[in-house]
């Protein structure tokens, strides 16, 4: 199993939340959170004070797949989260060693 965290531009979330269901996603964790990569944060000018933002707004998806399915749903989240401009994102794809569905007890894929 794996663990597919993508960190994309919030506008983008329903975009890809709409791409990823396509593909029989049965369910995503969505959470905002902030953030810098090279962009660096820009600055704002507020009541004529120019401020910086260090940390921007983002949103990060967290979705957990069946190992063959990893590479084709990353592709989809590329596509959907992509404008192709600088604070597009990062996807991370990391192993799940184990997955247990509380209510029902069942462990592994079947639990997914």
């Amino acid at each position: 199993m794996k663990l597919i965290v993508a960190i994309i531009k919030p506008y983008k979330s329903d975009d890809v939340r709409e791409v990823v269901s396509e593909l029989g996603v049965s369910g995503m964790t969505l959470t905002e959170v902030k953030g810098f990569g090279r962009q660096k944060g820009h600055t704002e000018l507020y009541r004529g004070a120019e401020y910086v933002i260090d940390f921007l707004p983002k949103v990060k998806l967290e979705i957990a797949v069946e190992d063959d399915r990893a590479d084709q749903i990353v592709e989809a989240i590329c596509k959907a989260a992509n404008t192709g401009k600088i604070g597009d994102g990062k996807i991370f794809v990391c192993s799940l060693e184990q997955t247990i569905r509380i209510r029902t007890g069942e462990t592994g894929n079947d639990a997914l």
